[in-house]
């Protein structure tokens, strides 16, 4: 989990240009917030990744995880009004996300570091 959520914490800087059509209009500062979620991310990864601060990690995952749903919400709507060949896969990331809140709330009750 915590080499998945580097892996695309990284990808915000790489290809910040991905993630901005799939902002919500309503959000102010798209690129900052695209940064910010990408640098949380990674947080969250290298958090998961060690025992001592893996709960804490967890619990920013999911954080992250409801954080970013509203953009998902978002490209799905978008995908579906203009026909994108993404629409199908947009719509299946939703269930994804709770499947993903899951997995990592696993990893807060497992984890033995401390509260």
């Amino acid at each position: 989990m915590g080499i998945l959520y580097v892996g695309a914490g990284v990808n915000h800087f790489i290809n910040p240009d991905f993630y901005k059509p799939i902002m919500p209009a309503y959000l102010p500062a798209p690129l900052f917030l695209i940064y910010l979620s990408g640098a949380a991310e990674i947080l969250a990864g290298i958090g998961v990744l060690f025992e001592p601060t893996r709960r804490m990690g967890a619990w920013l995952t999911i954080a992250i995880l409801l954080a970013v749903f509203p953009a998902n919400i978002q490209m799905a709507i978008d995908y579906g009004r203009t026909q994108h060949p993404g629409f199908i896969l947009s719509l299946l990331r939703l269930p994804i996300q709770f499947l993903l809140i899951y997995w990592a709330w696993t990893l807060t009750k497992t984890s033995k570091s401390k509260k």
